[in-house]
């Protein structure tokens, strides 16, 4: 039976009622008495203490815990905070045979993002030289799409200023917020590790920065692999969180060739995973497949530019909590859609005429929001 903590104005009761019953021929609970008021003081002090008592209780237990206790119910099933990271990729220059960019060389973005040279890098006869290089600052601000400019922070003889990112700049990721902390450290506690089993590869994906979803999907690609599609659906908000880089295995992997090597952030996983892995295993780090899903709307031509915006959020969320890339009979819910746009402001009346039919999940395909169409 659980234990009711009482409220203050309970134990103000109590406490009135206990100075009474220990005077009992003269009246302790006038306006101005001292007693009185030590008595609220006393009620006050049984208050706190109650509240102390009761957060106790709940930093006692994994499932109710918070800020450095939960950290360290985490830490006993080796599950950390995943920090804020740094994005990384290649940049490309023209210049002359011969000119060296140098390592620790600062290279700008249009938007004044600054970013350092890896590794010295030499122009060679194609009149081009590629550096690898690291966004000054962590987060998801350094993650740059091919094709972006980029301008040399120096003068460098026999190279022109401006290059462009020919290697997309990714893995640059936030600080990991207690709430997905918490879902992490909650799977590492339902799910006892079992040397490579299905549960297993989600959970070690997810504790790569960045990495929000990530599913397994046995003998994806034949008999002794393992298929893990992952989502960065903050890292890659512009993206539509999917992983920037290309599908393959880890670069430790000793069967790794130029056809199956994964690049960008699938090989950042790939090379997190491998060393907890079965040694026979083949894993193979993959994005899923964009699938849209177009709906049209009755009964809202009328709704203003924010309830549209709403519904088109609300449908992207169960999306987010409902979609995934594997075949197991699992299904993104029309009611479960139906009841998402229901509980927006203004949207009373409407109907989703299309799609007709739950929309059921795919092997290798993530079903995402296409276009509204309101009628």
């Amino acid at each position: 039976m659980p234990f009711t903590r009482p409220t203050l104005s309970e134990l103000r009761s109590r406490v009135a009622s206990d100075i009474t019953s220990g005077l009992p021929t003269a009246d302790g609970l006038l306006r101005f008495s001292n007693l009185q008021i030590l008595g609220k003081a006393v009620a006050g002090l049984g208050h706190l203490n109650y509240g102390y008592l009761d957060w106790i209780a709940k930093q006692a237990v994994p499932y109710t815990s918070s800020g450095e206790y939960l950290y360290a119910w985490g830490a006993l099933k080796n599950v950390y905070p995943k920090t804020a990271s740094f994005a990384a990729g290649a940049v490309t220059f023209p210049g002359t045979v011969g000119a060296i960019i140098d390592i620790g060389t600062e290279i700008t973005r249009s938007d004044s993002t600054t970013f350092t040279v890896q590794a010295s890098a030499t122009v060679g006869v194609g009149g081009t030289v590629t550096v690898q290089v690291k966004a000054d600052v962590a987060g998801e601000l350094g993650n740059t799409p091919v094709g972006s400019l980029m301008t040399l922070g120096v003068s460098i003889p026999g190279i022109p200023s401006s290059g462009t990112v020919t290697t997309v700049i990714t893995g640059g990721a936030e600080q990991e917020e207690d709430d997905a902390f918490f879902q992490r450290m909650l799977e590492a506690y339902q799910n006892t590790p079992n040397g490579g089993s299905v549960t297993d590869y989600p959970i070690w994906a997810k504790a790569v920065q960045g990495v929000t979803r990530a599913w397994c999907a046995p003998n994806g690609f034949g008999t002794g692999t393992v298929v893990v599609y992952v989502m960065f659906d903050q890292a890659n908000a512009d993206h539509q969180g999917f992983p920037q880089g290309t599908n393959g295995i880890s670069s430790s992997d000793n069967r790794v060739t130029s056809g199956n090597l994964a690049a960008g952030d699938q090989l950042t996983v790939a090379n997190s995973i491998f060393p907890k892995q079965p040694v026979t295993a083949l894993v193979y780090v993959c994005s899923p497949i964009a699938a849209p899903k177009d709906f049209t709307i009755t009964g809202l031509t009328g709704a203003s530019t924010t309830t549209r915006n709403a519904v088109a959020a609300a449908i992207a969320e169960v999306f987010v909590g409902l979609g995934v890339p594997v075949t197991d009979g699992s299904f993104v819910a029309l009611s479960d859609i139906d009841s998402a746009i229901a509980a927006i402001a203004s949207t009373k009346g409407f109907v989703i005429t299309s799609p007709v039919a739950n929309i059921a999940n795919v092997l290798g395909y993530l079903p995402t929001l296409g276009t509204i169409t309101y009628s």
